[in-house]
């Protein structure tokens, strides 16, 4: 996958259309009976209608706009947590997300196995995941709490784990949905510094942000949507002073 820009494409979504249905309560009754009769079980809305967007090789993209307007749902869709209704998703690389907080985490287990198993979930063999055990755990800053079982980590260290996790897997293409939200304000800070390390070492990265700041620093390009379709592609600059 090339690009017009001569970079190679590392996600490229073509015609990519989801719907979401709204129930709203109704009986097991009246959905067969609206089943059969042909009608819509519900309200429906288009969280993405027709759209294309490519992200060349080691490029940093921030998908912008207000709430519901299909950021998050295309993340998903570029993470392959979904599928669309219509149109193509490629991706060419290795891809770590944080799309959503503990994701990939089991409850039941500590800190400690589920190092290892989201680390495998994300590509890593068993000796790679021991090799950098002691730096993933040293990163999250939660060494005491490792072999505590995940369900008593309160949201900031479900983030701290996940986040250190996910940045030592070596990933070519990482996704972010809104993750540093969560979490105090230094280990904030030590997050967009990797993020930035990430950047330098040439990794694409995908960043779904309501900080319009964080993101005019962090990105070049910006993709603004507006229920569920792309309005904007251009530079970061002039993306973010269409949302200010």
């Amino acid at each position: 996958m090339t690009g017009p820009n001569g970079r190679a494409d590392t996600i490229r979504v073509e015609g990519v259309s989801k719907q979401f249905h709204l129930r709203h309560d109704r009986s097991l009754k009246n959905l067969v009976v609206s089943a059969f009769r042909g009608k819509d079980l519900g309200n429906s809305f288009a969280a993405l209608d027709d759209v294309a967007l490519t992200v060349g090789e080691g490029e940093t993209v921030a998908l912008l706009g207000l709430n519901g307007s299909g950021k998050s749902t295309l993340l998903k869709l570029i993470s392959g947590v979904m599928t669309p209704d219509a149109g193509s998703v490629r991706v060419r690389g290795r891809i770590a997300g944080l799309i959503e907080v503990g994701a990939g985490f089991h409850p039941d287990l500590t800190g400690r196995e589920n190092v290892y198993l989201n680390g495998a979930i994300l590509g890593m063999d068993e000796a790679t995941i021991t090799r950098r055990f002691d730096e993933i755990v040293a990163f999250s800053e939660i060494e005491r709490f490792i072999d505590t079982e995940v369900k008593f980590y309160s949201s900031g260290m479900f983030l701290r784990l996940a986040f250190a996790v996910a940045v030592h897997t070596d990933p070519e293409i990482f996704l972010i949905d809104e993750i540093l939200a969560v979490g105090d304000a230094p280990f904030q800070q030590k997050c967009l510094a990797r993020i930035r390390e990430l950047r330098a070492e040439g990794r694409t990265l995908v960043i779904v942000s309501h900080d319009l700041d964080m993101v005019e620093k962090l990105c070049d390009r910006g993709v603004v949507l507006e229920r569920g379709r792309v309005v904007a592609d251009e530079d970061i600059s002039s993306a973010v002073a269409r949302l200010r």
